[in-house]
């Protein structure tokens, strides 16, 4: 409507300018020409009346195109939006139709499952009234038989004080004729024999007492090797029975990490114009890239494996987005670093929720996840924590003690070492002080403190938990050992043997497990080996440290040589 308006206010104006220019030319030619004035005048009004019309009538249709065209557009976009919202609703119709079905059908399994719990109420108290009717006849019952069990027994023991003093009548008629026999034997005794009976006796009390000392030295014997082959017995079958339900994988951790690559081409992006994207990425994760000749390969080098992680897998986000800089490599390693973290506490929560473990401390769960990442002469510190705790279960099980505390101390009895705090406390007493700040059980404090003997063990669970620490380290591919170290162990074990009198030589084998000591015959007794042995063990006890167990075995050996001439 407002363009027609205007198309109207323009004919208008045109008409009225054009009437304007007539008059002034008619005007200005009235005077000579007046005639011919007045015909042009007349002609240019009506030139510019149709000029007007003309407009006003293109003017008029525009309006209305544009007028159609505005109303097809608006038409069409109602229908497109009707439409949009036609679907929509239908959608959400047949979403509340589902829901509806859903929740119907959910109603009726509740309905069922409140049906069967009722259904199990009636029958449980059934059971119960039946059960109570029955241990209310059992109870009549037995309190008839032990009414008539209590007569029985009171007549026989009538009987028996009656049998006793008769008894004790004849000992003693009995013993006062033995003391006359006795003392007429001895006086015959000392009359034939030309003794004493005073002499005698110290003869005779000399003679059993050195057959009693071969004897008891003998008795004793094969009563340590009994009790050392029971107690070895039952040890072997708790701990075969243990280690038979535990299963735990090793995971030897290295200084270096291995980063794949497809083509050698990627290295030039990583190294950077001038080295300085490696220098870049070394700075951000504090670690050591290497790359060298190795074909499709990119070595990580650093002690951390949380550092080395994170590098790897920073290393792996770059190469896949293919933008290799300084400031993108900031930004995925602070990325990464951030995912690292989160993903320890995931494996924390992980490992907890597979033992069973509840109620810890979110610290000490992070604490958990974190020895995922750090290895104990190569053996994954998580892995021997959760191995431990399954053992400790298992022992505990075994031997009648608290599962739940055994298996808790056992995942945190290595908590010290993944701790940055204090770090030149022992790992055993820093987690002890750790598990006391989070409010853990006292028994489980004092295990985790005792297990390396820091502390006095003062609960039941402590020396099961140190057992079963030795027992995850000790088998043989836990963990590795250095050369230099292994080889002082078993120098200094068999000089340890070597220093005792009497030893000729000896010598370590089964990896430092078993110890053989020759023994020189002439100087040394079998008595004298079998104490050897002890001595030895003692003395290996107290001066070494060693995982496991070291079995010492004396061989004393005795030739007799002659030649024939």
């Amino acid at each position: 409507m407002p363009d027609i308006l205007y198309i109207i206010l323009a004919a208008v104006l045109a008409l009225g300018v054009g009437i304007v220019v007539g008059r002034q030319l008619a005007g200005k030619v009235k005077l000579d020409h007046e005639s011919d004035a007045q015909a042009r005048a007349q002609l240019l009004i009506q030139e510019a009346e149709t000029q007007a019309t003309r407009t006003r009538d293109e003017r008029i249709q525009q309006s209305k195109d544009k007028f159609r065209q505005l109303k097809n557009e608006f038409e069409q976009d109602s229908k497109r939006q009707k439409q949009e919202l036609d679907a929509e609703l239908t959608q959400r119709r047949q979403g509340v139709v589902e829901q509806e079905q859903s929740i119907k059908q959910l109603t009726l399994t509740t309905q069922r499952q409140l049906e069967g719990i009722q259904k199990k109420e009636q029958d449980l108290d059934v059971l119960r009234e039946k059960l109570q009717n029955d241990s209310t006849q059992q109870r009549e019952r037995l309190d008839a038989q032990e009414e008539k069990r209590r007569t029985v027994v009171e007549a026989q023991l009538a009987k028996l004080q009656q049998r006793e003093q008769e008894v004790e009548d004849e000992l003693e008629s009995t013993r006062e004729s033995l003391s006359t026999q006795l003392t007429e034997v001895q006086h015959q005794l000392e009359t034939i024999s030309g003794l004493t009976a005073a002499e005698a006796r110290e003869q005779l009390v000399e003679s059993l007492k050195n057959e009693a000392q071969i004897q008891a030295s003998s008795y004793i014997k094969d009563v340590v090797a009994q009790a050392k082959l029971s107690a070895t017995k039952d040890a072997k079958k708790v701990v075969l029975e243990t280690i038979q339900r535990t299963a735990a994988e090793h995971a030897i951790e290295n200084c270096v990490s291995i980063f794949n690559i497809e083509s050698d081409d990627v290295k030039g992006k990583i190294i950077g114009r001038e080295g300085r994207n490696i220098r870049a990425l070394e700075a951000a994760t504090g670690v050591e890239i290497i790359v060298d000749d190795t074909p499709e390969a990119i070595i990580i080098s650093g002690f951390d494996p949380v550092r080395r992680e994170v590098a790897r897998l920073s290393l792996h986000l770059l190469v896949k987005d293919g933008r290799i800089h300084p400031a993108r490599i900031e930004e995925i390693v602070a990325k990464t670093r951030k995912n690292i973290d989160e993903e320890i506490v995931e494996i924390g929560e992980r490992t907890i929720i597979d033992l069973g473990i509840h109620g810890l401390h979110p610290e000490l769960i992070k604490m958990v996840g974190r020895m995922r990442f750090r290895s104990s002469y190569g053996q994954n510190l998580l892995q021997h924590s959760r191995e431990v705790a399954n053992l400790c279960a298992t022992m505990a099980a075994e031997m009648g003690l608290d599962v739940k505390k055994a298996k808790r101390a056992g995942l945190l009895h290595d908590i010290g070492k993944v701790s940055t705090e204090e770090p030149e406390l022992p790992h055993a007493i820093l987690g002890m002080e750790m598990a006391k700040k989070y409010k853990e059980h006292p028994d489980v404090v004092n295990a985790i403190g005792a297990h390396h003997d820091e502390i006095e063990m003062t609960a039941m669970i402590s020396p099961l938990v140190q057992a079963c620490d030795a027992i995850s380290g000790s088998r043989p591919g836990a963990r590795r050992e250095m050369m230099e170290s292994y080889i002082k162990r078993l120098k200094q074990l068999e000089e340890t043997a070597v220093g005792f009198d009497g030893v000729l030589q000896c010598y370590a084998i089964q990896a430092g497990r078993e110890l053989r000591v020759m023994v020189n015959a002439d100087n040394v007794t079998d008595e004298r080996a079998q104490e050897l042995s002890y001595e030895i063990s003692q003395k290996i006890e107290k001066e070494m440290q060693y995982p496991g167990q070291i079995k010492i075995t004396v061989i004393r050996e005795m030739r007799a040589v002659a030649y024939a001439k």
